[in-house]
């Protein structure tokens, strides 16, 4: 197959035609071999800081001298950001590769299994064919039904922030929601837990005694920030002074409380990171998207909240950034999501709203119903035809000195991107 063939075999199922479990991703590695046995892991799940969190792991454990391989959802720009060893993405002539092996094991397959299942698969068959010492796994959706969780007990698991996303799944309330995610605890495992609600936090705690797992609830009172900027922040944690992140959200101190204590286990297991390891990973660390400043005149700022806890953790980030300034919003999101919820967490941030339509037929709101629904926030809203007019529109009315944020959808990114590219250049 070629790439274009091989898009087309991957995404040809949809996943929210199928029953959710385990009982397809098992077949399929058995014919396969199990490739993700034998392995180390360090396992992610949460709703949100998943991805930075384990984009920081990676770092570090990568300039530790690990092999380490590097399995995230969704892509941003390009469907090879999936999977990486070391921070170099799988190339198009191994995704080929590995969909001529896989493709004749579906075909055998009771059900067929599903475009994520089949993502798994290749990255499980991927890692191992390249002999990474260890792997940083993020789950896909939830935790105990995730194609991820096929996995046998994991170094760490990895407890992430629990927010309202994908009720109809997961649950309607945040304890529901976080007994899924409790799934990927298993027994002799050890679990870094998020510090936030204590429902939540005992359901964890409850579920590493149930499993025989040793909990560790992470301390973020620990990580002092020294000071903050659009392009970085310092802290300071215990013995290490003035590790510098360049993840400038406020909400990463948590997720990098959860990467120092996570480290901490790993040493302990008998893993050499060195403190100078350490330094330089974080301090080599990107991750697309979330609160990732684009350009500075106006700056123009791009994250990936599309939930109503992201959406608050981001208008606190921008809080900090921007002392009284009013910002421009362009926001795009899907059609369900809970926007009575979600924009009051920013309207009184915002100068104006830009509403577009994020590049995602069947699944996004339209621009001019969005419209209808920020116009209660007595800021002014514009619905614009096209991603590229409503960045077009934000650009002209900042100047210079204005600060742009775009969010509601990770579907959005790359069109803004482009269409800053195309504008400026």
């Amino acid at each position: 197959m070629n790439i274009d063939e091989v898009y087309s075999f991957i995404h040809e199922t949809c996943w929210q035609s199928r029953q959710p479990g385990l009982y397809r991703i098992k077949e399929l590695m058995e014919y396969m071999g199990n490739p993700q046995d034998n392995m180390k892991y360090i396992h992610i799940a949460g709703t949100n800081g998943k991805g930075s969190t384990a984009a920081m792991l990676d770092a570090v454990l990568t300039r530790s001298g690990y092999k380490t391989g590097l399995f995230t959802s969704p892509h941003i720009y390009r469907f090879n950001e999936r999977m990486q060893i070391n921070g170099e993405m799988i190339s198009d002539e191994d995704i080929c590769e590995l969909a001529d092996y896989i493709k004749p094991f579906t075909e055998k397959m009771s059900e067929s299994p599903t475009e994520f299942e089949l993502i798994s698969a290749f990255g499980f068959e991927y890692f191992k064919r390249k002999g990474c010492d260890i792997v940083v796994l993020e789950v896909g959706l939830g935790g105990l039904m995730d194609s991820t969780n096929i996995i046998s007990s994991p170094e760490v698991a990895v407890l992430a922030a629990i927010g309202l996303d994908h009720t109809g799944l997961l649950g309607n309330t945040l304890k529901e929601i976080a007994g899924e995610k409790a799934g990927i605890i298993k027994k002799g495992c050890d679990a870094v837990i998020y510090r936030q609600d204590r429902e939540v936090e005992q359901v964890f705690i409850d579920k590493c005694r149930e499993v025989g797992a040793a909990y560790h609830l992470c301390q973020p009172e620990e990580v002092i920030r020294k000071s903050i900027d659009w392009d970085r922040q310092v802290v300071d944690y215990k013995e290490y002074k003035d590790l510098c992140v360049p993840l400038t959200g406020s909400y990463q101190i948590n997720n990098l409380s959860m990467v120092l204590k996570t480290v901490e286990i790993l040493n302990e297991k008998g893993y050499n990171i060195k403190a100078g390891d350490l330094r330089e990973g974080l301090a080599l660390v990107k991750w697309p998207c979330r609160f990732e400043v684009l350009m500075k005149n106006p700056v123009f700022i791009i994250d990936g909240a599309h939930n109503p806890q992201g959406i608050e953790v981001t208008a606190q980030s921008l809080r900090l950034h921007s002392g009284d300034r009013k910002i421009i919003f362009i926001i795009g999101v899907m059609a369900d999501k809970d926007l009575d919820t979600m924009i009051p967490a920013i309207a009184d941030l915002a100068g104006e709203f830009i509403a577009v339509t994020p590049n995602y037929p069947g699944r996004a709101m339209e621009a001019a119903v969005l419209k209808e629904h920020l116009e209660k926030y007595d800021v002014p809203v514009m619905a614009a035809g096209s991603i590229k007019e409503g960045v077009k529109s934000a650009l002209e009315a900042a100047g210079r000195d204005g600060i742009i944020c775009a969010l509601g959808s990770l579907y959005m990114p790359i069109d803004v991107k482009k269409s800053i590219e195309e504008l400026l250049n």
